[in-house]
């Protein structure tokens, strides 16, 4: 098999590295190490402070220059988000000049519309994950015209979410490594894990939780102060426990002897990374059925309830601590592995270029 010069466009915001700021960083990390065991020589393009193992192209630290009198106009945004755009500008000028003897194929894995909007100007394919649900800046990137970039989605769920813009859309789901997140003996708290951000719902798993007479530990960066200190914050205590931020291999650990994992998503998960990693430990999940975790879980390895529904939630806590752990176990292996999703992109990678 040819072995292909291929470029990951990253996070210029948040490090590639563990303790991973979100599931998106993690999914790079898992893509860029398992296309290097497989041979393939992988450029990451990223901020500062990625995991040197991955030999990351930082983006480069030249700033803008900006005028007085242009940081007097009204329009003028905050400084990180105008280096951002800045740091993807200056990139895919790069691609744009020496692209083609450089690399056989872009895969954009960022959330920035400059990408996007850019491609055409790249002479080599690009293919681009959507992670997120629609954003106006990525539509409006599709739409500035002939969009030659090739569309996966994270999820069926996601895909249709996008339908509207991009309408050929191919599914590639998340994959985790299943000798990093094994089986572990359960019986402990439930556990919640993710962002501390509104849209993850930490307050309504603790709320159920505590309905459900169970106690509870919370695992994740707060990513929105504000919100851990008026809605998380004065939840703890009385079983519910935050372990802080913590790396992939000391969440695996709380993970594998939890009861059961909570996943309260406000919003339309693209995916649901944590249930992955949950089901991989052998941990049944509780969960509301939006987005994404539908069609990742089913009744075997999950519960899910009405979302919002924190009096359901609470039943279905009691429900999923007794489902068979060898059965969650034995989902993620058939659905959730990081090979399937190598493999997967390995294709449409070859078939790109």
């Amino acid at each position: 098999m040819k072995r292909l010069r291929i470029a990951l466009i990253a996070s210029a915001r948040f490090p590639i590295k563990e303790p991973f700021a979100g599931g998106l960083e993690a999914h790079t990390w898992i893509l860029a190490r398992g296309l290097e065991r497989r041979g393939h020589r992988v450029t990451v393009f990223a901020g500062a402070g990625c995991d040197p193992e991955l030999g990351v192209r930082e983006f480069r630290p030249i700033r803008p220059w900006i005028s007085d009198g242009a940081r007097a106009d009204v329009s003028m945004p905050p400084r990180a988000w105008l280096e951002e755009h800045h740091a993807y500008l200056q990139l895919l000028m790069e691609l744009a000049a020496s692209g083609r003897a450089d690399f056989d194929v872009v895969h954009n894995n960022c959330l920035h519309h400059l990408p996007i909007a850019m491609a055409r100007l790249v002479p080599v394919p690009m293919i681009s994950t959507l992670h997120t649900p629609p954003t106006p800046w990525l539509e409006s990137a599709v739409q500035a015209g002939p969009c030659p970039v090739i569309f996966t989605a994270v999820s069926r769920s996601t895909s249709h979410a996008w339908r509207h813009v991009v309408p050929a859309i191919r599914v590639i789901r998340n994959g985790i490594d299943l000798d990093k997140w094994r089986p572990g003996p359960g019986g402990g708290p439930p556990l919640w894990s993710g962002r501390l951000v509104p849209e993850k719902g930490a307050e309504l798993a603790i709320r159920a939780a505590r309905r459900a007479g169970q106690p509870l530990d919370l695992v994740g960066p707060i990513a929105d102060p504000h919100y851990f200190a008026s809605r998380v914050e004065p939840l703890l205590g009385g079983g519910v426990r935050y372990h802080g931020h913590l790396t992939h291999d000391q969440l695996a650990v709380l993970l594998g002897r939890a009861s059961a994992c909570l996943v309260t998503p406000r919003w339309d998960e693209p995916y649901g990374l944590v249930a992955a990693e949950a089901l991989a430990c052998g941990t049944p999940v509780c969960g509301f059925a939006r987005g994404a975790l539908p069609e990742l879980l089913d009744e075997q390895c999950a519960v899910l309830v009405e979302p919002n529904d924190v009096e359901a939630l609470a039943a279905g806590l009691l429900a999923a601590v007794r489902l068979p752990r060898a059965a969650a176990r034995a989902h993620a292996a058939a659905h959730c592995s990081q090979e399937r999703m190598i493999e997967q992109y390995e294709d449409l990678y070859r078939e790109a270029a």
